[in-house]
C-alpha cells in the first residue's frame, strides 16, 4: 500500500514534482496545500484542499509532506516552511526520480528531490530541502547546502561547495573545487571560476562576476 503524501505549493514546480512522484510509484498524493484563493482548484488532477495555516490539524491524518514551492526570493519562505514542518513532526522523505542517476555512495538529506535525468555522483552530499532539478549534474565529492536549488542542466563539478539558501541557474557551471557562499544566486549560463563569499549576492557571466550585493 502506498504512503499518502501532501504537497505544499501548487505552482509550476509542483507539476514537475507530481510527475516524479507518479513515476517513482512509492507515494500516493493526497492533495495540495496552497493559499486560500486557490482552495478547490486542482493541479494535474490533485485538489488544493488546505492552506498552510491548517498544517497542525493535518498532522493527525497525514505523516508525509513535500515542499513543492520553487525557489522563491527570499529563500526564507521555503526554509521557514520546512522548519515549521519539522517542528510539527512531519516526515519529509527524499524523492528520487527513477529517471535520474544517483550513486549509492552519495548522501541526500530529508525533504530534498532529485528530478528527472539529474546525475548525482559518488561522494556528493545534498543538504535538506534542496532541489536538484531536471538534467542537473552534481559531481563527485560536491557538497550542496540546505534550502538550495540547482536548476535545470546546471553543472556542479567535483569538490565544489554550494552553501545554504543558494540558487544556481540553468546551464551554469561551477568549475572544479569552487566554493559558493550561502545566500548566493548564480545567474543562468554563468561560469564560475573563482570562489564567491557568502552575503546575498548575484553573480553572472563568463567568467562570473558579482553584479549585486
Amino acid at each position: 500500500m502506498k504512503k499518502k503524501i501532501v504537497l505544499i505549493g501548487g505552482g509550476g514546480h509542483c507539476k514537475s514534482v507530481i510527475d516524479v512522484i507518479e513515476q517513482q510509484n512509492e507515494f500516493e498524493i493526497a492533495g495540495i496545500i496552497d493559499v486560500a484563493e486557490k482552495l478547490g482548484t486542482n493541479v494535474l488532477g490533485y485538489k488544493v484542499f488546505a492552506t498552510d495555516n491548517e498544517l497542525d490539524k493535518l498532522m493527525s491524518t497525514y505523516s508525509y509532506y513535500h515542499l513543492t514551492l520553487g525557489f522563491i526570493k527570499p529563500s526564507a519562505v521555503r526554509a521557514n516552511l520546512f522548519k515549521k514542518l519539522k517542528e510539527l513532526g512531519a516526515q519529509l522523505p527524499v524523492i528520487i526520480s527513477p529517471k535520474s542517476t544517483v550513486s549509492k555512495h552519495a548522501k541526500i538529506a530529508e525533504g530534498s528531490i532529485i528530478m528527472h535525468h539529474a546525475f548525482v555522483n559518488a561522494g556528493a552530499v545534498i543538504g535538506a530541502n534542496t532541489i536538484i532539478n531536471t538534467g542537473a549534474i552534481v559531481e563527485h565529492d560536491a557538497l550542496i547546502g540546505n534550502n538550495s536549488h540547482i536548476s535545470t542542466a546546471a553543472v556542479i563539478n567535483g569538490d565544489c561547495v554550494v552553501g545554504d539558501n543558494c540558487f544556481v541557474g540553468s546551464n551554469s557551471v561551477l568549475v572544479n573545487a569552487i566554493k559558493i557562499g550561502s545566500d548566493t544566486i548564480v545567474g543562468a549560463g554563468a561560469v564560475v571560476h573563482k570562489n564567491v563569499d557568502a552575503g546575498f549576492c548575484t553573480v553572472v557571466g563568463n567568467p562570473a562576476m558579482v553584479v549585486k550585493k
